[in-house]
Protein backbone atom coordinates (compact mmCIF):
# COMPACT_ATOMS: atom_id res chain seq x y z
CA UNK A 1 0.00 0.00 0.00
CA UNK A 2 1.89 3.41 -1.23
CA UNK A 3 2.20 5.97 2.16
CA UNK A 4 -0.38 8.95 1.81
CA UNK A 5 1.19 11.67 0.04
CA UNK A 6 1.30 15.35 2.38
CA UNK A 7 1.91 18.35 0.80
CA UNK A 8 2.58 21.11 3.02
CA UNK A 9 1.27 24.86 2.24
CA UNK A 10 4.23 26.82 0.91
CA UNK A 11 5.94 29.00 3.01
CA UNK A 12 4.63 33.10 2.93
CA UNK A 13 7.31 35.71 3.48
CA UNK A 14 5.31 38.81 4.80
CA UNK A 15 6.42 42.51 5.49
CA UNK A 16 4.85 43.84 8.58
CA UNK A 17 4.84 47.78 7.78
CA UNK A 18 3.00 49.13 10.93
CA UNK A 19 3.67 52.68 12.64
CA UNK A 20 2.47 51.45 16.15
CA UNK A 21 4.65 48.90 18.32
CA UNK A 22 2.23 47.44 20.54
CA UNK A 23 0.67 46.06 16.64
CA UNK A 24 3.83 45.36 15.33
CA UNK A 25 4.73 42.91 18.48
CA UNK A 26 1.69 41.54 18.34
CA UNK A 27 1.58 40.46 14.90
CA UNK A 28 5.32 39.12 15.17
CA UNK A 29 3.24 36.63 17.86
CA UNK A 30 0.47 35.96 15.98
CA UNK A 31 2.28 34.85 12.80
CA UNK A 32 5.30 32.82 15.03
CA UNK A 33 2.18 30.87 15.78
CA UNK A 34 1.56 29.91 12.21
CA UNK A 35 3.46 27.15 10.77
CA UNK A 36 4.06 28.84 6.94
CA UNK A 37 4.42 31.96 7.56
CA UNK A 38 7.43 34.18 7.89
CA UNK A 39 8.16 37.66 8.98
CA UNK A 40 11.11 38.63 6.46
CA UNK A 41 11.20 42.29 8.32
CA UNK A 42 9.13 44.74 10.24
CA UNK A 43 8.94 48.48 8.57
CA UNK A 44 7.71 51.36 11.49
CA UNK A 45 7.55 53.79 8.56
CA UNK A 46 6.83 54.32 4.84
CA UNK A 47 10.53 55.47 3.97
CA UNK A 48 11.39 51.73 5.46
CA UNK A 49 9.33 50.01 3.62
CA UNK A 50 10.54 51.14 0.11
CA UNK A 51 14.41 50.40 1.37
CA UNK A 52 13.25 46.83 2.30
CA UNK A 53 11.79 46.58 -1.37
CA UNK A 54 15.30 47.81 -3.06
CA UNK A 55 17.14 44.87 -1.34
CA UNK A 56 14.56 42.71 0.69
CA UNK A 57 12.24 39.55 -0.58
CA UNK A 58 8.67 38.98 0.43
CA UNK A 59 5.67 37.35 -0.91
CA UNK A 60 3.36 39.74 0.88
CA UNK A 61 2.82 43.38 2.64
CA UNK A 62 0.50 43.75 5.71
CA UNK A 63 -0.04 47.29 5.51
CA UNK A 64 -1.16 49.93 8.00
CA UNK A 65 -2.25 53.15 6.25
CA UNK A 66 -1.46 55.97 8.67
CA UNK A 67 2.68 55.11 9.43
CA UNK A 68 4.43 58.24 10.07
CA UNK A 69 6.18 59.67 6.43
CA UNK A 70 4.81 58.47 3.21
CA UNK A 71 1.67 56.61 4.01
CA UNK A 72 -1.71 55.73 2.56
CA UNK A 73 -2.47 55.89 -0.54
CA UNK A 74 0.41 57.94 -1.83
CA UNK A 75 2.57 54.51 -0.22
CA UNK A 76 0.68 51.73 -1.74
CA UNK A 77 0.74 53.96 -5.58
CA UNK A 78 4.78 53.62 -4.69
CA UNK A 79 4.67 50.58 -4.07
CA UNK A 80 2.64 49.46 -6.89
CA UNK A 81 4.95 51.33 -9.31
CA UNK A 82 7.92 49.90 -7.71
CA UNK A 83 7.16 46.40 -7.73
CA UNK A 84 3.15 46.15 -9.60
CA UNK A 85 2.94 42.08 -8.79
CA UNK A 86 4.12 42.35 -5.13
CA UNK A 87 0.03 41.64 -3.30
CA UNK A 88 -0.61 44.32 -0.61
CA UNK A 89 -3.21 43.61 2.53
CA UNK A 90 -3.97 46.97 4.23
CA UNK A 91 -4.63 46.14 7.71
CA UNK A 92 -7.06 48.99 8.71
CA UNK A 93 -8.29 50.43 12.35
CA UNK A 94 -11.70 50.79 11.33
CA UNK A 95 -14.12 49.35 8.68
CA UNK A 96 -14.10 52.30 6.47
CA UNK A 97 -15.39 51.96 3.05
CA UNK A 98 -13.91 55.13 1.99
CA UNK A 99 -10.54 54.27 2.89
CA UNK A 100 -11.06 50.58 1.37
CA UNK A 101 -12.11 51.68 -2.19
CA UNK A 102 -9.10 53.82 -1.98
CA UNK A 103 -6.78 51.45 -1.09
CA UNK A 104 -8.19 48.61 -3.58
CA UNK A 105 -7.65 51.50 -6.50
CA UNK A 106 -4.41 52.55 -5.70
CA UNK A 107 -3.41 48.80 -5.83
CA UNK A 108 -4.05 46.92 -2.47
CA UNK A 109 -5.15 43.76 -3.44
CA UNK A 110 -7.46 43.35 0.26
CA UNK A 111 -7.95 44.83 3.08
CA UNK A 112 -8.87 43.93 6.61
CA UNK A 113 -9.83 45.29 9.87
CA UNK A 114 -7.50 45.09 12.71
CA UNK A 115 -10.56 43.60 15.01
CA UNK A 116 -10.50 40.26 13.05
CA UNK A 117 -9.28 37.09 14.97
CA UNK A 118 -6.05 35.50 13.84
CA UNK A 119 -8.16 32.76 11.83
CA UNK A 120 -9.38 35.37 9.89
CA UNK A 121 -6.19 37.01 9.42
CA UNK A 122 -4.07 34.46 8.59
CA UNK A 123 -6.74 33.22 5.49
CA UNK A 124 -6.35 37.03 3.89
CA UNK A 125 -2.53 36.88 4.07
CA UNK A 126 -3.24 33.06 2.64
CA UNK A 127 -5.82 34.37 -0.16
CA UNK A 128 -4.02 37.41 -0.97
CA UNK A 129 -0.37 36.10 -1.12
CA UNK A 130 -2.00 33.34 -3.59
CA UNK A 131 -2.94 35.93 -6.28
CA UNK A 132 -6.71 36.29 -4.96
CA UNK A 133 -8.59 39.31 -3.12
CA UNK A 134 -10.05 40.10 0.30
CA UNK A 135 -12.26 42.29 1.83
CA UNK A 136 -14.10 41.80 5.23
CA UNK A 137 -17.06 40.60 4.93
CA UNK A 138 -19.02 43.19 6.78
CA UNK A 139 -17.23 46.07 4.84
CA UNK A 140 -18.25 44.03 1.51
CA UNK A 141 -21.63 44.27 2.54
CA UNK A 142 -21.59 48.04 3.43
CA UNK A 143 -19.94 48.95 -0.17
CA UNK A 144 -23.03 46.55 -1.61
CA UNK A 145 -25.99 48.64 0.12
CA UNK A 146 -24.38 51.78 0.52
CA UNK A 147 -22.43 52.24 -2.56
CA UNK A 148 -24.67 53.90 -4.80
CA UNK A 149 -25.19 56.74 -2.17
CA UNK A 150 -21.59 57.01 -1.97
CA UNK A 151 -21.18 57.44 -5.40
CA UNK A 152 -23.44 60.31 -5.21
CA UNK A 153 -22.19 62.11 -2.44
CA UNK A 154 -18.42 63.47 -2.77
CA UNK A 155 -16.49 63.07 0.52
CA UNK A 156 -16.10 66.84 0.94
CA UNK A 157 -20.19 67.08 1.01
CA UNK A 158 -19.93 65.79 4.74
CA UNK A 159 -18.29 68.69 5.75
CA UNK A 160 -19.64 71.75 7.72
CA UNK A 161 -19.38 75.40 6.41
CA UNK A 162 -16.72 76.24 8.90
CA UNK A 163 -14.47 72.94 7.63
CA UNK A 164 -15.25 73.71 4.28
CA UNK A 165 -13.72 77.11 4.72
CA UNK A 166 -10.30 75.24 6.38
CA UNK A 167 -10.18 73.06 4.33
CA UNK A 168 -10.33 75.12 0.89
CA UNK A 169 -7.88 77.43 2.91
CA UNK A 170 -5.59 74.15 3.11
CA UNK A 171 -5.51 73.07 -0.56
CA UNK A 172 -4.34 76.86 -1.28
CA UNK A 173 -1.67 76.59 0.51
CA UNK A 174 -2.95 78.22 3.61
CA UNK A 175 -0.67 77.60 6.84
CA UNK A 176 -2.45 77.31 9.91
CA UNK A 177 -1.55 80.55 11.71
CA UNK A 178 -2.26 82.58 8.36
CA UNK A 179 -5.88 80.68 8.37
CA UNK A 180 -6.04 81.44 12.57
CA UNK A 181 -5.53 85.38 11.31
CA UNK A 182 -7.55 85.41 8.31
CA UNK A 183 -11.01 83.48 10.06
CA UNK A 184 -10.10 85.19 13.57
CA UNK A 185 -9.78 81.83 15.04
CA UNK A 186 -7.10 80.11 17.30
CA UNK A 187 -4.55 78.06 16.02
CA UNK A 188 -5.98 75.21 17.91
CA UNK A 189 -9.55 75.76 16.68
CA UNK A 190 -7.79 75.38 13.06
CA UNK A 191 -5.93 72.40 13.54
CA UNK A 192 -9.25 70.57 15.25
CA UNK A 193 -11.14 71.36 12.49
CA UNK A 194 -8.65 70.13 10.40
CA UNK A 195 -8.48 66.63 12.10
CA UNK A 196 -12.42 66.28 12.07
CA UNK A 197 -12.55 67.30 8.49
CA UNK A 198 -10.10 64.27 7.77
CA UNK A 199 -11.51 62.27 9.35
CA UNK A 200 -14.44 62.52 8.16
CA UNK A 201 -12.98 62.28 4.55
CA UNK A 202 -11.00 59.68 5.57
CA UNK A 203 -7.63 60.82 4.84
CA UNK A 204 -4.71 59.70 6.55
CA UNK A 205 -2.34 62.60 5.15
CA UNK A 206 -2.15 66.14 4.58
CA UNK A 207 -0.71 65.29 1.01
CA UNK A 208 -4.21 62.98 0.55
CA UNK A 209 -6.07 66.07 1.60
CA UNK A 210 -3.91 68.49 -0.66
CA UNK A 211 -4.46 66.05 -4.00
CA UNK A 212 -8.15 65.57 -3.16
CA UNK A 213 -8.78 69.00 -3.11
CA UNK A 214 -6.57 70.56 -6.23
CA UNK A 215 -8.19 67.73 -8.47
CA UNK A 216 -11.22 68.96 -7.84
CA UNK A 217 -10.51 72.81 -7.89
CA UNK A 218 -11.40 73.47 -3.80
CA UNK A 219 -8.92 76.10 -3.54
CA UNK A 220 -9.86 79.13 -1.64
Amino acid sequence: MNPTKVTLAPMIRVLIADGRAIVRCGLLHLFNLADNVEVMGVATHGGQVIDFLRTGVCDLILLDLSMPGVSGIELIRRIQARMPSLPMLVFGRHDNQRLALGALKAGAAGYVSKDVDLETLLAAVHKVAAGGRHIDAGLAEQMVFEGAAAQIEQPHEQLSKREMSIFKLFVGGKSVNQIADELSISNKTVSTHKARLMEKMGFQSNMEMLRYGIDRGLLS
